[in-house]
């Protein structure tokens, strides 16, 4: 056998938004960066030691709630009815993007961005109100659900309410004018040295944890915002819930102080990249390799073949990955950390959602989108061997670089999983010793039974993927 460490990482395309914030110096591209930031050794002192970190992340998922496009209602009691069906296919922890009223000044489009906020504290009337939110909330949580909301703390709408109550609270130019940071001319940049800025920020948070009972945030681009907030932040914020969800949009690894997830956007576009014939097999594995060795232990990366931004500007999961997507979606689910579900994926969505103007997403799901996460979620949910995190990190088995197939078992006391998953262009076989996790396994997908005794051979389509868990 030959466990990934291994490997040896070599520099690859990467998104890494901005490393070092200055928007004096430093033009960001929000999407892609094609430079690789430089590791700072010292994140190995990196932990989340001082906080207490939800033992139930490894074995769950998140699944990302667009609400305006969600139905044609676009609202949260709309919405509420559709939560049967996610409990039904697994579906634990909601992410919603920011529920925020929307700034009107230079709104983009006729509904305008949902980071364009004008309140922290108040509910866009698009969505409903906040009695709706409540009961939203605590719809979800009867139902064993976590509730989590997007929070933008980097910058406001124009139009935001602090820019007359505390207009110090922004950055201004040179003539005294608010203004945005990079060429995002629909928000305006707040000023993260003003420590009452700060604490106002936070206050909004703790209001949505003390009112509403939910259950943590999805911070937007968790690094434009200095680091101490956010330690700040998850300090105020478990004194009054101990558990809760801290999800950051970043691969910052000092980020990890404060937070117990991080996207995987070197992931997703390595993956992208290779799917489109610009990099070879080699490099999504010194990408897995980065992960392992440069990430602390108990940082979690977060899978994912779509999200909002990628949908609506870059492309649907089909347009990136093709024919890969559910090969791609079945790593996301056995590979160590939390996978990702978009609003619509579910039902197979296969167009780009309109970001500032309404665009229902169709839900007629004609290829079994469902059942098919509904399996991968609900193996996350009793398989000791995935939901035991680093502990059960996969060994890959012998040969599958050659063969350009990810091929791994993970193993927890009694519980197994082994995965096949062909990424290559042609029908590939590989030949295997089971040694240390022979036995009887079940295919998820079909049911089928397999016995592995002391040798194995698999054959895989392009795209073809086996997903077996011990009997």
């Amino acid at each position: 056998m030959a466990d990934i460490s291994e490997l040896r990482y070599v520099k690859g395309i990467v998104n890494c938004f901005i490393v070092n914030y200055n928007p004096a110096k430093v033009r960001c591209n929000r999407f892609r960066l094609r430079k690789m930031p430089t590791i700072n050794q010292s994140y190995k002192k990196f932990n989340l030691s001082n906080f207490h970190q939800p033992s139930f992340l490894h074995a769950s998922n998140i699944y990302c709630v667009n609400l305006r496009q969600y139905s044609p209602e676009g609202s949260m009691t709309a919405f509420s009815a559709q939560l049967p069906r996610l409990k039904d296919m697994g579906v634990e922890i909601l992410w919603f993007m920011p529920i925020h009223p929307i700034g009107k000044v230079r709104r983009k489009g006729t509904l305008g961005s949902y980071y364009s906020i004008a309140d922290f504290r108040e509910v866009n009337p698009e969505f409903g109100s906040k009695a709706d939110f409540k009961l939203l909330v605590e719809t979800a949580h009867q139902m064993g659900m976590k509730v989590i909301m997007d929070w933008v703390a980097n910058h406001a709408a124009w139009d935001n309410v602090w820019t007359i109550s505390n207009p110090d609270f922004f950055v201004k130019d040179d003539t005294g004018n608010f203004k945005p940071p990079y060429d995002w001319d629909d928000v305006i940049q707040i000023d993260h040295s003003n420590e009452k800025e700060q604490q106002a920020m936070i206050d909004a948070m703790l209001y949505w944890i003390g009112n509403f009972n939910i259950d943590g945030f999805r911070a937007d681009l968790a690094h434009l915002t200095p680091l101490s907030f956010w330690i700040n932040a998850r300090v105020q914020a478990s004194s009054l819930k101990d558990d809760l969800i801290w999800l950051a949009e970043t691969e910052e690894i000092d980020y990890h102080q404060a937070f117990d997830i991080s996207f995987s956007w070197q992931w997703m576009h390595g993956t992208e990249d290779y799917c489109k014939g610009q990099k070879d097999f080699s490099a999504l594995i010194h990408i897995l390799e980065h992960y392992k060795n440069d990430f602390p232990l108990d940082a979690l990366r977060m899978w994912f073949t779509s999200n909002h931004d990628e949908n609506s500007w870059n492309g649907t999961a089909f347009e990136k990955y093709g024919n890969y997507v559910k090969a791609f979606s079945v790593f996301n689910a056995s590979f160590p950390g939390i996978p990702l579900i978009y609003s619509g994926e579910e039902a197979g969505l296969s167009k780009r959602l309109k970001f500032f103007d309404k665009d229902p997403i169709d839900w007629n799901d004609h290829a079994g989108w469902h059942d098919f996460y509904k399996k991968l979620l609900h193996l996350r949910k009793r398989n000791d061997a995935i939901s035991a995190g680093s502990d059960s990190y996969p060994v890959f088995l012998e040969g599958f670089r050659e063969k350009n197939m990810l091929a791994y078992y993970r193993i927890k006391g009694n519980s197994a999983v082994l995965v096949f998953i062909n990424l290559s262009k042609e029908k590939q076989t590989l030949s295997f010793d089971t040694e240390g996790f022979s036995g009887n396994y079940i295919d998820i997908f079909s049911g089928e039974r397999v016995w592995l005794h002391a040798a194995g051979t698999i054959a895989l389509e392009p795209a073809g993927f086996l997903l077996l868990e011990k009997d």
